[in-house]
């Protein structure tokens, strides 16, 4: 089984930059997935980002469309994924979780249940 554990996180100003690593213990195979999922105080965790692992296909949460804040990738060699995070707003403020999938295809909206392997988390604060 892989072990994810996530780094990056931090206390930010409004409209800063942040990335976010993930590191992956274990076997990555050709058809797996990451993601990337929040959770802020009060609320469920959300989904924010994923990537197919081999293709590099990605995919974002309905709060991002259109907005570019946000950028996941992958470096296969280094068995870890990353999560760009650009004019961060207070509302970015939660605990951000990697995830990994062996099930999630590309073709529907990530949930917990799709990605069910999940890291320890990182806060990120963003706060003037």
């Amino acid at each position: 089984q892989v072990q994810l554990a996530e780094s990056g996180g931090g206390m930010v100003q409004p409209g800063d930059s942040l990335r976010l690593s993930c590191t992956i213990t274990g076997s990555i195979a050709a058809t797996d997935s990451m993601g990337w999922f929040r959770q802020a105080p009060g609320k469920e965790r959300e989904f924010v980002a994923a990537i197919r692992w081999t293709s590099g296909y990605t995919y974002y949460a309905d709060f991002l469309r259109g907005q570019g804040r946000f950028t996941i990738s992958r470096d296969n060699t280094k068995n870890t994924v990353y999560l760009q995070m650009n004019s961060l707003k207070p509302e970015d403020t939660a605990v951000y979780y990697c995830a990994f999938s062996t099930v999630w295809g590309g073709t529907t909206y990530p949930t917990k249940s799709t990605f069910p392997r999940w890291g320890q988390g990182t806060q990120v604060t963003v706060s003037s």
